[in-house]
């Protein structure tokens, strides 16, 4: 698939350019780890010997903290070059990290059921079909299990520029088919990379209906009232760039003992 080189070359320059997403997660982070990983409360008062997928996160953050925690990790990545990071800072900590290069819509590699937590940061937005990754996730995740993760909002991807009044211009139709074209705001887009618009009932229905319920959903605050025009923080300001969501992976006889429940002859 034509996505899969370009965004791997795309996340590889980021990688080598340390980018922000290169962030190695600090000594003082690490003395707290599931602090820094979960400000919201979330995550189970420890992760200690659970089974975590770090999905589509290299860059040596997220593996590294949980496994501070003492979880036994395993971080998936297209990127090669992220990877690296966290097979190397793993190694400089003495800590435990499977690494595995792979799509984060084809798991194929991993067991079905094999983990506890699956802990997944903006990245859906790199492949067209959301629910194939849901699938994936799914078949990996115990029944029970959580699943965290961060996404574009739609409209986000929408804004194409700014107006003579520094107004955002929603330029791209909601219904966008294909891969998104490069715009003038680039505020939320990583250059040279593929993305794709995903739509409100593809990020949060594609996941009731492959098998999770939703416990909760933020809007994580990227608005800053003295940013300069032009800043994404001011871009913020009108626009939530990302939503975050828990989810918790049931059963099929759990679903179908609760759908019939709800029957009324």
């Amino acid at each position: 698939m034509s996505h899969l080189p370009q965004n791997r070359a795309a996340w590889n320059r980021l990688a080598e350019n340390r980018s922000q997403f290169t962030k190695l997660a600090t000594d003082e982070e690490c003395r707290n780890p599931l602090q820094t990983l979960d400000s919201r409360g979330w995550l189970p008062a420890s992760v200690e010997g659970k089974s975590v997928l770090c999905l589509a996160s290299g860059g040596g953050w997220q593996s590294i903290l949980y496994a501070a925690a003492g979880a036994r990790v395993t971080v998936v990545d297209l990127s090669n070059k992220m990877l690296q990071l966290d097979e190397q800072e793993a190694r400089r900590r003495g800590l435990q990290v499977k690494i595995v290069e792979t799509s984060m819509d084809d798991l194929s590699i991993l067991h079905e059921a094999e983990f506890d937590i699956v802990h997944q940061p903006v990245s859906t937005c790199y492949v067209p079909d959301i629910e194939a990754v849901y699938r994936e996730i799914a078949r990996v995740l115990r029944p029970g299990g959580l699943y965290i993760s961060q996404h574009k909002t739609p409209t986000s991807l929408q804004i194409t520029h700014r107006d003579q009044q520094n107004r955002y211009v929603i330029g791209l139709e909601y219904y966008q088919q294909g891969a998104l074209p490069k715009v003038e705001d680039r505020a939320y887009r990583e250059d040279g990379a593929t993305e794709y618009l995903h739509r409100w009932d593809q990020l949060v229905g594609g996941l009731c209906r492959t098998g999770f319920v939703i416990e909760d959903l933020r809007e994580p605050l990227r608005a800053d009232p003295s940013a300069p025009v032009g800043h994404f923080r001011y871009r913020g300001r009108f626009v939530a760039p990302y939503v975050r969501i828990k989810a918790r992976r049931i059963s099929e006889d759990t679903g179908k003992q609760e759908s019939s429940s709800l029957w009324v002859p």
